[in-house]
């Protein structure tokens, strides 16, 4: 049960609701990332967390909120271990490599999440039929990476640019790294974003 008010009037989870919250955010993308987003039904990821589909029902009011709490947390744990990595960093060149490889080393170990991810960006859809995840969706991705190469431009480390194109050209160059990945478990995806690190890096020197 819900027990303390948040601003809003909405109340706080407790330490067991969040819990029970996780464990089925873990095992919805679980089953996206094996079965695929229509083969996902709150049944199934019921099963797979060994609870009855009515416990699911409590703590989401559909298949839709759960996905959108999917992506919610999977993002909160992306951003806070790219985060966590740059703390110390003081110059733009560090904060943009770490940002590139850090993302990269977080995915490499959480493969189900990226799966999932990319299952539901592509199927989530509105109520009027438009995709849930559309471009728009990066803003906020978008204005943080503006925010390193307004740094770089600022203490002259990097030349001058379009800041906004800078950081669409990194969020879908990462987005495309993942993706050839997702389709090619093999191939080296650290390789892979220290090479993309170091043609960011290149293209904004002055």
């Amino acid at each position: 049960m819900r027990s303390e008010n948040e601003p809003g009037g909405q109340k706080s989870r407790s330490f067991i609701e969040e819990a029970r919250r996780a464990q089925i955010v873990a095992s919805a993308i679980e089953v996206i990332a094996e079965s695929g987003f229509a083969q996902a039904s709150l049944a199934r990821i019921a099963q797979h967390a060994g609870i009855s589909k009515g416990v699911i029902s409590y703590h989401f009011a559909g298949k839709d909120e759960l996905m959108e709490e999917v992506v919610e947390r999977t993002y909160g744990t992306i951003a806070e271990y790219v985060g966590t990595k740059m703390i110390g960093l003081t110059t733009a060149t560090e904060l943009l490599r770490s940002h590139v490889t850090s993302v990269a080393e977080h995915m490499r170990g959480h493969r189900s999440q990226l799966l999932a991810l990319g299952e539901i960006f592509t199927n989530l859809r509105t109520a009027d039929g438009r995709p849930r995840y559309g471009i728009n969706a990066n803003e906020d991705i978008y204005r943080a990476l503006e925010g390193i190469y307004q740094l770089g431009q600022e203490n002259g480390e990097f030349r001058d640019f379009d800041r906004r194109v800078m950081a669409i050209t990194h969020s879908s160059a990462i987005d495309s790294m993942f993706a050839y990945w997702a389709a090619n478990p093999g191939h080296d995806l650290d390789a892979h974003a220290a090479q993309l690190a170091d043609l960011l890096e290149r293209a904004c020197r002055r």
